[in-house]
């Protein structure tokens, strides 16, 4: 079975219990995940770019009790954010591809880290347009990173080179 690394920011590495130490296994297909932390309305939520494509998803309103499920939410939000994006791939492909959710300390990757920082500000910028947590439609904003050209993959949005890797094993 496939298993996705998702590598924590130190800050989200602090209000997590199940930091997986042993980093053997990795995703051949997607590649590594890095994940942060930041809050809307005193809601802890996590933005997590993939480090192949540079494509970003936010899984917001995460509680503790959440990370026991972490698998099944990360194959959920990526599904529906896909659909969001017009990438058209079948549920078991995600589930095949994804399989089991990781969560590692940091690998203090500068680059992917660099990307979240930039995101974030966006989200600083609609955390003061929409007001409230519950005013936010995730899905369109998390769209609406993916959409933006990216000079690391070529000047290509995150979405495109995503449904490339992701055409490959469909």
């Amino acid at each position: 079975m496939n298993t996705t690394s998702i590598f924590t920011s130190r800050k989200l590495e602090k209000t997590i219990d199940t930091i997986s130490k042993n980093q053997d296994l990795q995703n051949e297909y997607l590649g590594e995940w890095i994940a942060n932390l930041f809050y809307v309305s005193h809601k802890k939520c996590w933005i997590i770019i993939n480090k192949k494509t540079k494509y970003i998803l936010v899984l917001e309103d995460v509680k503790k009790s959440d990370l026991k499920n972490i698998s099944k939410i990360f194959k959920e939000k990526l599904f529906n954010q896909l659909i969001k994006d017009k990438i058209k791939i079948e549920r078991e492909v995600i589930e095949n591809l994804i399989g089991e959710v990781n969560l590692y300390p940091t690998n203090n990757d500068r680059s992917a880290n660099g990307s979240l920082n930039n995101c974030l500000l966006f989200f600083e910028d609609w955390k003061n347009e929409f007001g409230s947590f519950e005013n936010m439609d995730f899905r369109d904003l998390n769209s609406r990173l993916n959409s933006s050209p990216n000079k690391m993959i070529d000047w290509k949005y995150p979405k495109e080179k995503m449904a490339e890797v992701l055409k490959a094993y469909a």
